[in-house]
């Protein structure tokens, strides 16, 4: 299994997931997170192996680089993205590269490198309802959302099921001094009462990559705790 972004909070959680139930696994790590990518692979079980690469210039080659080191894939877990919890970023190029050019190229690459196998996006509750200076960045995630269906009617006919998962907001250390704002909304909106934790993302995602999902392609699973199921009126 290859999950991209693994150096991140949701990224690491998807790689220990993966790696105790069972998979030898690829973490990729952008050039700047090339030390926590080791410390990462280190620490899994069995060991994980390392891929270091700007996704916004060469896609093909991360996932190439995973092949060379452990031979055909089985998962590829797309979940690297530009952040912009509490940044109005209007920095299309850069967002879009990462957050959607990157994942259809590794995508693509996938089916062409496979014999089968499953496919999971991590996209965004922002995909289906936008938060406040955020435009470019829930755009992105929609375009995920629609490319997951997409591919799953391209790819099926080779065996390889394409799914997301579109999480809510996670908790992370830094986040309550970046976006104190926006926490507070969610923490007035979640029915469950709590912000979601890394460990709740990487099981669903672990759920979509296994065959306890054999029939299930095209879907998108949010993960929020019920905070899109309240009215948007």
């Amino acid at each position: 299994a290859l999950v991209t972004g693994a150096t991140g909070t949701i990224g690491g959680a998807i790689a220990r997931r993966l790696a105790e139930a069972g998979a030898e696994v690829v973490v990729h790590g952008s050039p700047a997170s090339g030390d926590r990518a080791e410390a990462l692979a280190a620490e899994l079980d069995p060991p994980g192996h390392v891929v270091v690469a700007d996704l916004a210039v060469d896609p093909e080659g991360c996932l190439d680089a995973a092949v060379a080191a452990v031979g055909l894939l089985d998962v590829l877990v797309n979940n690297a993205a530009r952040d912009v919890a509490g940044d109005a970023s209007d920095d299309w190029e850069a967002i879009r590269a990462v957050n959607l050019d990157a994942v259809i190229a590794l995508t693509r690459r996938f089916a062409a490198t496979s014999r089968g196998g499953s496919v999971v996006n991590v996209a965004s509750i922002e995909a289906h309802r936008p938060a406040p200076g955020h435009a470019l960045y829930g755009v992105s995630k929609a375009g995920v959302v629609a490319w997951t269906r997409a591919a799953a009617l391209e790819l099926g006919a080779q065996g390889i099921r394409v799914n997301s998962v579109s999480p809510g907001l996670v908790a992370r250390p830094d986040l309550e001094a970046i976006w104190p704002e926006g926490v507070a909304r969610w923490r007035a909106a979640a029915p469950l009462g709590r912000l979601g934790h890394p460990e709740d993302v990487a099981d669903a995602v672990l759920f979509l990559a296994s065959d306890a999902a054999r029939w299930i392609t095209g879907a998108d699973l949010v993960v929020d705790g019920g905070v899109s199921a309240r009215p948007g009126w």
